[in-house]
């Protein structure tokens, strides 16, 4: 299909590089030069063993730097995440509860989010919310959750302008305080009727004709079999130290500066299509994470919520009885979930409703979670890396010979530049995809159907082997920050 000229397109998204000779990087080139001093002083004692140190420089350099799979990644890359699977072998099995090997008696959180806690607070418009805290990293976060209008049988000009407040309000993050990442999940799941049968039954008039009650009754009954509830919820991340400080904020404080910018942060998605926002309470946050690790339970916490019942589970058990996970798929209480990341943006240029199939209910997959996360660059941290980035593309562009793909990357790595210099934001983003299902015979449908929504989505997805929990944690509404909590320092993950 054509794209017309008044139709608005969006793309120029660009994938951080690492300066170095040709596809090495900045860590590849130092091992080359490394190596090649190393056969200068042994060829000062002998020629032959100078040649085999070469021989086998080159044997080890090739596949580890060189050799590179359908998603980008080194074989440097893959035999650490190997070994790192390796080395957690007696860790992936998780239980809790009376027979739990510590904690017993709780049904602590799993993995990542086993130390983080929740506080109660209440922000400057007087709406309570939950703050999550996750102690090792000194991070706080607050969720939202918005009605959003859905894009059905709104104009084109409309949706754009929605695409502009929401691009300035991630632009706008960047001068918000202490902010370190937002995350945004969309979830589907199977919708049960409750809200449904609450609304007829407080509605009904007793004085109702035979006709319309058991009209509403046949609609009571039939209408929630095959329908979906799509649910919309947004989670701001703040550091108790701020950026260029290493002293820690108490609690109290980062409660009271966090209740100051909630509404302001709310107000600024009014605009975006997000619909009415409010933040979450504690118990909301619990009964969202209880679900997810045990969706059996979503039926009665749901009996409950419309009977007027608030959950009155402490943050310490919600979390699963039993978590178990596998090098392709995590299996916790009722649910095995398997979580896919993305590899690869759109290349090009795309339209707004890119993500449409994405992000709706699909009859193959029975609870979906599609999460992007985003950490914004503060401006003089956006200003170096643009121009590191054009002068990094410049580089690789060889001359007269260079590739097409290196002549395109310089002019988006220009216009990026351009674009930051008049005042524009930059973030880094990323994508996780959780499907769960309720049997393992269930998990090769529900595969498939990614695999077929994802090139809908122009993306690649890459399921992530040997993280599934971390990466299941992740995408969950709980303000994990998945690069504080890796090992590796984040200019060796960058100069690889």
């Amino acid at each position: 299909m054509a794209i017309t000229d008044s139709e608005r397109t969006y793309g120029n998204w660009r994938r951080p590089t690492s300066p170095g000779i040709g596809a090495l990087g900045l860590m590849g080139t130092l091992l080359l030069l490394g190596g090649l001093v190393a056969c200068v002083i042994t060829m000062m004692v002998s020629l032959w063993a100078a040649l085999i140190l070469a021989a086998v420089i080159a044997c080890v350099l090739g596949p580890m730097l060189l050799v590179r799979d359908r998603h980008g990644r080194t074989g440097l890359q893959i035999a650490t995440a190997r070994l790192a699977w390796l080395s957690g072998r007696g860790r992936r099995l998780y239980r809790s509860g009376p027979l739990g090997s510590t904690h017993a008696g709780a049904f602590q959180l799993p993995g990542l989010a086993a130390c983080s806690q929740v506080v109660d607070a209440t922000d400057s418009c007087d709406r309570d919310f939950g703050l999550i805290v996750v102690p090792t990293t000194g991070h706080y976060t607050a969720v939202f959750e918005a009605a959003a209008d859905g894009a059905a049988l709104v104009d084109g000009d409309q949706i754009d302008t929605w695409v502009a407040h929401w691009g300035q309000w991630l632009a706008g993050l960047a001068y918000e305080p202490s902010l370190v990442a937002v995350a945004i999940t969309v979830e589907t799941a199977p919708d049960l009727g409750t809200r449904l049968r609450r609304e007829v039954a407080d509605n009904l008039s007793p004085d109702a004709p035979d006709l319309a009650v058991a009209v509403l009754n046949d609609v009571v009954r039939t209408y929630p079999a095959g329908s979906a509830q799509v649910r919309t919820r947004i989670a701001v991340t703040y550091a108790a130290a701020p950026r260029g400080s290493g002293r820690r904020r108490t609690t109290d404080a980062m409660i009271g500066e966090i209740a100051t910018r909630l509404p302001g942060l709310t107000a600024g998605l009014s605009m975006t299509g997000a619909g009415a926002v409010r933040p979450l309470t504690s118990a909301d946050i619990a009964e969202t994470i209880r679900i997810a690790y045990d969706p059996a339970s979503h039926e009665p916490l749901d009996a409950a919520r419309s009977g007027g019942a608030p959950l009155l589970q402490s943050w310490d058990q919600i979390g699963p009885a039993a978590a178990q996970e596998a090098w392709d798929h995590y299996r916790h209480d009722s649910g095995i979930s398997v979580t896919w990341g993305m590899s690869e943006a759109p290349r090009g240029e795309v339209l707004s409703p890119v993500l449409t199939d994405l992000l709706a209910p699909h009859r193959d997959i029975v609870r979906k979670r599609v999460c992007l996360l985003y950490r914004p660059y503060d401006p003089a941290g956006a200003a170096r890396l643009v121009e590191r980035d054009r002068k990094d593309a410049r580089f690789r562009l060889g001359g007269a010979n260079a590739a097409a793909r290196d002549t395109v990357a310089v002019a988006a790595a220009d216009q990026s530049a351009r674009e930051e210099a008049k005042g524009a934001g930059l973030v880094r983003f990323a994508m996780l995809v959780t499907v769960t299902v309720p049997q393992p015979e269930d998990l090769p449908a529900a595969a498939a159907a990614i695999d077929i929504l994802a090139p809908s989505a122009r993306i690649r997805l890459r399921r992530m082997y040997g993280a599934q929990a971390a990466a299941f944690a992740a995408a969950l509404p709980i303000g994990l920050v998945l690069p504080d909590h890796l090992q590796i320092p984040a200019f060796v993950r960058e100069a690889i």
